[in-house]
């Protein structure tokens, strides 16, 4: 018979759950045989009471809770268990089967050995696709650890003498191999499984595979590889085992698989020990064992435990218990909790104990500074050790509301500034040179500049130099391959009238007059040579000038060449250009920057918010130890900390003044720091004193830095002193110092350029540790005080107020308390301080949030101390930021719940920094509702949710592009003048994003996106255009930017930004975009006409992936909500055939018939023709009386074909005719800036009378309401807005879209369609047959709040969609929620739409390229869309969707054949405004 007997039950018969039930009887026990186990946990000795294990969620914390002690219940466990598991023959033993992936399963089954053959061990792998190798070894009885046997199967190779690697037999899809266990000392035979072609291990649970030999004579061996169900566990057993496991492996968030995974682990570890021969009362005494209690004694109040027998008190183990809950981040501990922690804490003491460390210095080494009076607080307060949330009032979220917004005006267009010699020829050079300017800077020369630009046209170097300078000068000039390097120039190179040296050549300026003003200047061309720069000096007769003492050097290698400043667009120029004027000055000393700060702020006030701009770049060029922070100039800490407050002043006061700038004024105010306060600068220089006396360690490292504190402190000060307190606290390695200084900016040759350098390494005895901790310490507190804007402790200590009673430091220091701050404030800041660096950061998020709601009131008024207030709520505002990414960690396999809540707090808190967050408060909002429709289970919660994730992420985007339009052009010039490193400038907006709450916010969506889009069912695509292309992969960062090239093979785009506006290139075969265009947008209706596959990829990887292929090519076929895509490894040129932009049988060739002027300006609906109108007049028209009744259609008239034309030929308008024939000669050789001109010119055309006669009469006679009636100035709007239709024919997206398809643009006629104005509540576009799947049975719509425009033109976010089957149409499906941000409303007013003759033509759809234009600007409105009746209420939402449904169907039905058709929804009546066939 064979003794092999294959398990082949299914895993989860493995699983199946134990019943406990209260039994009076002992529970029996058998033993077994056969088990399958993972390494063995270690023992617990002291167990708590407990509830049934996992009987709700980790979450975080521990699982159990309630009262009563199980262990002490008469319990009887009813076992399911598996069916059929032994076989009759008792020399065999069975197998256990693991899941190894999605597919493949390992079976193991063990052979007892018989006298004619040894225990056998066979393996079995099913449905694999690669080659197998087992990775193993053995462990003996007599030796604990990977050993190699003896014997081992033929081919197996030893792998670095640790392991043996035995190839599997494969057969099909099934690997096989068989072991042979002859040693009788082998107990445990240990396993992994490699795929070596895929470099892939196979673990069990993270862990190594154990088969167990169980000792009984080699003959009777026992053996383990599965659960064997004959053995009974106690369930109460099993829950300690597994919370055990559980405390073992850091309390880690499980979810239920994980959770039931753990719990079946810990019962097959018992069943080991029981199979071991240990009866189960031993095992139970073993995870339970505690020492007696008499009954009363001071011993069993919770907060105390039994002394131990080796005589560690308890007072000692109540410390230690504190110190392990504030190392663990002071979680939340349940009663049964905090008994287990004394237990643990008493292990440690006593385990320190028997290592024979005394009973006196245990207590000397835990029991330091004031730990024994906070654990007595903290059991006074509480009786346990435990973190209690704060209990946030209830407001109004919109309370918090801010509408500020600073205007930001070029400084340009607020003052007339008469351009230098200097600066016109810059402008000269730039306009010469174009695009070729790689670097410009100005250096000072005493009163006047030097210029120097270079320029790189044709590959070929061009260096200009030039000053305003009247007496004459020399340059002395070389070349250098490398640093410090004079070269003698090539002869090529040398300007004429040049002299040459040694090793340079001496060039004179020529002089120069550029608009009456004298200038010298000097041209260098460099062609080749491979040269890294130009050294220079210039000479003045006999005097030397230079460069603050060293040579002027000019960078040649492009690649560390800074871009050339701008124009000066966009910035505070002269404030900067004084900045610079002054920063030789500021070098000395911090004192003198923050002194000249201070004289700049009134003159950056008066430059608005562009000015403080110009304030902040410069100290944060500082901050970033970008500029010289002293340079041979003695200044004493008083000095510094003085000047620090004066200008800290000025901008409270600006901060009081000015609500629209306090969010730069924060970020200044932030980067400066607080100053001084109680002569606060000066206890920097007299506390070291303190130190270094108390702790005798006057000489060395201390030494020097006391010099360089007394000579100029900085905020390298707080980095120097906190790297010294790590470096004790380390037990003095001095690798941690290094470590501590380097991660936050300071190296060594850092601290060997101060002014007095440190040259020494920090150098302490062991028994100075603990005076050296306290000391540094306090000291740290007087360095944040001056130098740190955004510490919490010191900002709260300055408000709640201190007096110091600490020997030695802030001496005579006394800080009074803010007065009016709210009720319960102090406690909040106690709260804030005592859980400031929990690892479970919710509670202190909330009570951060708290405290800055609460200070929100002081900080919106004139408080005698704003400037206290305003550094804490900055403080509070950073430790947000700090504390949820210290939390990432405990989000990786967090629900969608949680990190939601934690984007709402994270989202309120930007809110309140923000001065203008109208559109995050509304975010916000969306966010609480999407988190109760998840706790009420709609079905919807995940689509709604995902809307606002949308949308919030719109927010976050458009708040940076708004920070990098404000402040890089100033970071640009400004640190092209200061010469501030290229790389820091190129990053200067982007780094001051990633310090904000913006940064961990953005990060928070990025976790939530994936998890909200499988609970939807969303998918990683939406496929807006299913078109099956082949093409090379392109990466663009703008559609817009290419969208007038023509590719010259078939090319698939990858492109970051994709407004919907654009149009798609020639050549293009596919675009691909994270960005989120209207499925009904042009760009999206262009694709869908042209066959080019456009899809939105909602996943980074996919599109990072395609990044990484860039140029090769690829294979995409689109599904209706996917794309599956390859890379194509071959083909036939052919197949992806290169589009030739010039042959005409590629494009289409579209014929157009010139229409010509009718005799009439004005014609009313009844008129409409197809001689004088376009189609969608036409349409219109066709509507009218035969829609249903409940379908409104706007009264309409129109400016027919040739009036344009007419009015241009019209003598008032002679010269502008004139004009504009000279400007469409330019473009008909190619010189198309000449449109813009020509928009320009048409603007200005005069109305002819006859023109506005016959127009208000058609009006008035059609019901409308005549704009003149209301002032002459009503008139002049309308007829701008005509004449800005007609000159929409020369927009450069519908010139170049007729150019392609060779349409003759003389012969397109523009047609003026005039409607009133529908004041609508929302708009809408229907397409009757669903564009993305090209169903015809389903109507595919979105509907957006407000005008249309928003839906048809290039604004940001999605509308809400859905779709609607033709045979049910009052069951609408919703497909997305909207997340456009804005929303356009108008008052009764007159619109004015194109309608060209080249429109929804055959191979031409020339429908949204020309532009219909409202008389009256509308508003833009931020839209709350929790208010909103459509989004809120799902009866009005499907009553509203269904009626415009059925509007799409009869309109079908009319005209038989799939319609495109927008109209608005007004006080629940439905319009249609145009309707043309769907394309």
């Amino acid at each position: 018979m064979n003794n092999c007997v294959g398990h082949t039950l299914p895993q989860q018969a493995l699983f199946r759950p134990s019943v406990v039930e209260r039994h009076n009887t002992a529970c029996q026990r058998s033993s077994g045989n056969i088990l399958c186990t993972v390494p063995s946990a270690s023992k617990a000795e002291d167990v708590p009471s407990l509830k049934p294990f996992l009987s709700s969620r980790f979450l975080g914390k521990t699982p159990y809770a309630g009262k009563g002690n199980p262990l002490k219940k008469n319990l009887r466990t009813v076992t399911m268990s598996p069916q059929a598991l032994l076989a009759a023959d008792p020399a065999s033993e069975l197998a256990r089967k693991f899941k190894l992936d999605t597919n493949s399963e390992l079976e193991v089954t063990i052979c007892k050995p018989t006298s004619e053959s040894p225990m056998q061990i066979d393996f079995q792998v099913t449905n694999v696709s690669g080659s197998l190798v087992l990775h193993w070894g053995v462990i003996l009885q007599t030796r604990r650890e990977w050993s190699l046997p003896s014997h081992y199967p033929e081919g197996t190779k030893v792998y670095k003498n640790q392991a043996l690697r035995t190839p599997f037999t494969k057969v099909g899809s099934t690997c096989s191999l068989r072991l042979e266990i002859d040693d009788p000392e082998i107990e445990i035979v240990e396993f992994l499984i490699l795929d070596e072609a895929e470099n892939k291990w196979y673990k069990h649970n993270g862990q190594n595979f154990q088969v167990h030999l169980l000792k009984q004579g080699y003959q009777n061996q026992h053996v383990s590889v599965s659960g064997n169900p004959n053995i009974i566990v106690p369930e109460d057993l099993v829950q300690i085992q597994a919370f055990l496991r559980w405390e073992r492996k850091g309390r880690q968030t499980y979810t239920p698989d994980q959770e039931k995974e753990e719990y079946e682990a810990a019962r097959m570890e018992l069943i080991e020990e029981i199979s071991r021969g240990m009866p189960v009362e031993e095992l139970r005494s073993k995870l339970t064992e505690k020492p007696e209690v008499k009954s009363g004694s001071r011993e069993e109040k919770t907060h105390r435990v039994q002394s131990h027998k080796g005589g560690i008190s308890d007072d000692l183990v109540q410390i230690q218990a504190f110190i392990r809950w504030e190392k663990a981040g002071k979680p939340n501990y349940p009663p049964e909790k905090q008994l287990m922690e004394f237990e643990e804490a008493r292990k440690e003491l006593q385990l320190e104990f028997d290592k024979g460390t005394s009973l006196a210095e245990l207590r000397e080494k835990i029991m330091k500074g004031d730990i024994s009076t906070k654990v007595l607080k903290q059991l006074k307060v509480e009786k346990y050790f435990s973190n209690k949330r704060i209990q946030r009032k209830e407001r109004d979220i919109m309370e918090i509301l801010n509408k500020k917004v600073a205007e930001t005006l070029d400084e340009k267009s607020s003052q007339i500034v008469t351009p230098t010699v200097l600066e016109l020829l810059a402008k000269s050079i730039h306009e010469q040179d174009g695009e070729s300017v790689l670097h410009q800077k100005i250096y000072k020369l005493d009163n006047k500049n030097l210029l120097v630009l270079v320029t790189k046209p044709f590959e070929r170097t061009k260096v200009y130099l030039a000053t305003d300078q009247s007496e004459p000068l020399i340059l002395h000039w070389g070349l250098s391959r490398k640093s410090r390097e004079w070269m003698v120039p090539p002869t090529s190179s040398i300007p004429p009238g040049s002299v040459l040296l040694e090793e340079s050549c001496e060039t004179p300026f020529t002089k120069g007059l550029m608009v009456d003003q004298y200038y010298q200047a000097i041209q260098i061309e460099i062609d080749g040579g491979d040269y890294a720069g130009i050294p220079f000096v210039l000479r003045s007769d006999d005097k030397w000038i230079k460069n603050s003492g060293l040579d002027f050097y000019i960078e040649l290698d492009d690649r560390s060449i800074r871009k050339a400043p701008g124009d000066g667009s966009g910035i505070a120029k002269s404030l900067l250009d004084k900045i610079a004027d002054l920063e030789t000055e500021a070098q000395k000393s911090f004192m003198h920057r923050f002194s000249i700060a201070a004289d700049l702020t009134e003159q950056a006030r008066g430059s608005g918010h562009l000015g403080l701009v110009g304030i902040l770049v410069w100290m944060r060029f500082m901050a970033m130890r970008q500029l010289i922070w002293n340079k041979n100039y003695n200044v004493k800490p008083r000095e510094i900390s003085k000047a620090q407050d004066r200008l800290t002043d000025l901008l409270q006061d600006i901060y009081k003044d000015s609500p629209q700038y306090r969010e730069i004024l924060r970020m200044i105010m932030a980067t400066v720091g607080r100053g001084g306060e109680g002569d606060v600068g000066q206890r920097i220089r007299d506390e070291i004193l303190v130190i270094q006396r108390n702790n005798d360690c006057k000489g060395g490292m201390m030494e020097e830095w006391h010099q360089k504190l007394h000579n100029n402190t900085s905020p390298d000060d707080v980095v120097i002193c906190q790297a010294l307190i790590d470096y004790v606290k380390s037990d003095f390695d001095i690798s941690v110092y290094w470590d501590s200084l380097n991660k936050n900016g300071i190296t060594k040759e850092r601290l060997l350029s101060y002014d007095r350098a440190i040259h020494s390494e920090p150098s302490f005895r062991r028994d100075q540790k603990e005076g050296l901790l306290r000391d540094l310490g306090n000291y740290m507190r007087t360095l944040k005080a001056v130098h740190s804007g955004a510490d919490l402790e010191s900002a709260i200590a300055t408000c709640m107020g201190y007096k110091s009673e600490r020997q030695g430091f802030m001496v005579g220091v006394q800080i009074n308390p803010i007065g009016g701050l709210p009720s319960g404030f102090p406690g909040l800041m106690k709260f804030i301080l005592k859980h400031v660096e929990d690892k479970n950061v919710e509670p202190l998020i909330e009570g951060l949030l708290e405290a800055r709601v609460e200070l929100r009131p002081l900080l919106l008024s004139s408080h005698e101390r704003l400037k206290d207030l305003i550094f804490l709520d900055i403080a509070l505002d950073s430790t947000v930021r700090t504390a949820v990414e210290r939390g990432y960690e405990e989000l990786s396999n967090a629900e969608p719940e949680k990190l939601i809540y934690l984007i709402m707090l994270l989202l309120e808190n930007l809110a309140l920094s923000t001065d203008d967050n109208e559109d995050l408060i509304y975010c916000l909002k969306g966010w609480k509702h999407s988190m109760e429709m998840c706790k009420q289970k709609d079905d919807q919660w995940a689509l709604f949710a995902k809307s606002f994730l949308d949308r919030t992420r719109l927010a976050l985007s458009s708040k940076a592009e708004y920070y990098h339009q404000i402040l890089q052009p100033s970071a640009e010039y400004l640190g092209s003048l200061l010469d501030v490193d290229a790389g820091a400038v190129s990053i200067f907006t982007e780094e001051i994003i990633r310090a904000g709450s913006a940064a961990s916010l953005s990060a928070l969506l990025q976790r939530l996106d994936p998890l909200l889009r499988k609970v939807a069912h969303l998918g990683s695509w939406q496929v807006i255009s299913p078109v099956e292309v082949a093409g090379y992969v392109e990466i663009v960062d703008e559609l817009l930017a290419v969208q007038n090239k023509s590719y010259t093979q078939s090319t698939i785009l990858v492109a970051k930004h994709v407004r919907g506006e654009e149009e798609i290139p020639d050549g293009t075969v596919a675009v691909l975009t994270p960005d989120m265009p209207d499925v009904l947008s042009h760009v999206s209706v262009r694709a869908r006409n042209s066959k080019v596959c456009f899809a939105t990829c909602f996943d980074d990887n996919i599109l990072d992936e395609f990044r990484r292929n860039a140029g090769k090519l690829f294979h995409l076929k689109p599904t209706s909500d996917d794309i599956v895509y390859s890379e194509i490894e071959k083909t036939e040129p052919e197949d992806v055939g290169p589009v030739q932009a010039g042959d005409e049988q590629s494009l289409p060739s579209v014929t157009l018939v010139r229409k010509h002027f009718s005799g009439k300006y004005t014609i009313s609906a009844e008129e409409f023709t197809n001689e004088m109108v376009g189609a969608k007049s036409r349409n219109i028209s066709f509507l009218k009386g035969k829609v249903p009744s409940w379908v409104g259609i706007p009264t309409s008239v129109a400016l027919p074909f040739g009036v344009f034309e007419e009015v241009l030929s019209n003598d008032i308008n002679k010269e502008i005719a004139s004009q504009l024939q000279s400007l469409k000669e330019k473009l008909a050789i190619g010189e198309f800036n000449a449109l813009l001109d020509i928009r320009k010119m048409i603007l200005q055309l005069a109305s002819p009378i006859e023109l506005v006669q016959e127009l208000k009469g058609k009006m008035q006679a059609s019901g409308m309401p005549w704009p003149g009636d209301e002032g002459e100035d009503r008139w002049e709007l309308a007829w701008m807005a005509i004449k800005r239709v007609w000159a929409s024919k020369w927009n450069e997206r519908a010139y170049f879209s007729t150019r392609k398809v060779k349409l003759d643009h003389d012969y397109l006629c523009m047609a003026v369609l005039v409607q009133e104005i529908i004041s609508a509540d929302y708009a809408f576009v229907i397409h009757t047959t669903n564009p993305s799947s090209g169903d015809s049975s389903e109507i595919y719509a979105e509907v957006v709040k407000g005008l249309g425009e928003t839906l048809v033109g290039a604004y940001p976010g999605r509308a809400l969609s859905f779709v609607c089957n033709k045979n049910n149409l009052n069951s609408p499906k919703v497909l997305g929620f909207p997340s456009k941000p804005i929303g356009l409303f108008i008052k009764r007013s007159i619109i004015f739409r194109s309608d060209s003759n080249g429109e929804d033509l055959e191979g031409y759809a020339g429908a949204g390229l020309y532009d219909s234009v409202p008389m009256d600007e509308e508003e833009k409105v931020v839209l709350d869309y929790v208010a909103d009746p459509l989004i809120m209420d799902k009866n009005f939402r499907n009553s509203l969707l269904s009626s415009i449904a059925r509007a799409g169907y009869a309109i079908e039905e009319l005209y038989g054949s799939p319609q495109d058709i927008e109209g608005v929804v007004k006080d629940g009546k439905i319009f249609v405004v145009q309707t043309r066939p769907q394309m």
